[in-house]
C-alpha cells in the first residue's frame, strides 16, 4: 500500500475497521442516546452496521449518490432517495446519521435537511463520520479524524469501483 501524504491517505481494511470501532467509542463515550440509526448508502453502510449491532439499535438505509463518474472519483450532483429502509417502522425519535466522510458536505446537509422536512416524528438528529476533511461545508457531531489537508481517502473497497464481473473473474483465474 502507498504511503500516505497530504493528498492522499491510503486506508486498509484492518484499518477502516479499527476507525470505526473507535468512532464508536467516540460517540459512546458522549453520552448521547439515539434510538435508530440511519446510514448512508453506500459510505456508511458498513459503519452503520457495526454501529447498530454495537448499540443494538435498529438500522435504516437511505441511498444517496454524488460520486459516479471516473470509477467513482469525481463528484456530480448530489441524488438522495425519497424512501428510507428498515424493518422498524418510520424513522422517529433521535437518530444517528452515519456516513463514511464529510467530504464536500453536501451529502450530509442534504439529508440532514430532508430530515428535518420529511420526517416529522425525528425529533433530534446527530452526525458521525470517520473522517471530517477541511474542506467539507458541514461538521459533524462526532468524528474521529480531522484532516487539515483534505486529502482523498482511499478505502480499501475502492478497488471495486472500477472492477466489473469480469474482472473479477481474470482475479480468480475464471
Amino acid at each position: 500500500m502507498p504511503a500516505s501524504d497530504d493528498k492522499h491517505l491510503w486506508v486498509n481494511w484492518d484499518e477502516y475497521h479499527r476507525e470505526i470501532e473507535a468512532l464508536a467509542l467516540l460517540v459512546h463515550k458522549s453520552g448521547w442516546k439515539f434510538d435508530q440509526i440511519l446510514c448512508l448508502a453506500r459510505g456508511g453502510l458498513r459503519p452503520g452496521d457495526v454501529f447498530s449491532r454495537l448499540f443494538q439499535v435498529p438500522l435504516a438505509i437511505l441511498s444517496t449518490s454524488s460520486y459516479r463518474a471516473e470509477a467513482g472519483t469525481v463528484q456530480g450532483e448530489i441524488e438522495v432517495s425519497t424512501h428510507v429502509s428498515t424493518t422498524a417502522g418510520p424513522l422517529k425519535g433521535r437518530i444517528l446519521l452515519i456516513d463514511d466522510l464529510a467530504d464536500s458536505g453536501v451529502t450530509l446537509k442534504a439529508v440532514h435537511r430532508q430530515l428535518q422536512s420529511s420526517f416529522p416524528e425525528v425529533t433530534e438528529v446527530k452526525t458521525a463520520v470517520i473522517w471530517c476533511k477541511a474542506c467539507s461545508s458541514f461538521t459533524p457531531d462526532y468524528y474521529l479524524r480531522y484532516l487539515d489537508t483534505s486529502p482523498w481517502i482511499h478505502q480499501p473497497f475502492e478497488e471495486y469501483d472500477g472492477m466489473t464481473i469480469e474482472g473479477l473473474k481474470r482475479k480468480w483465474g475464471e
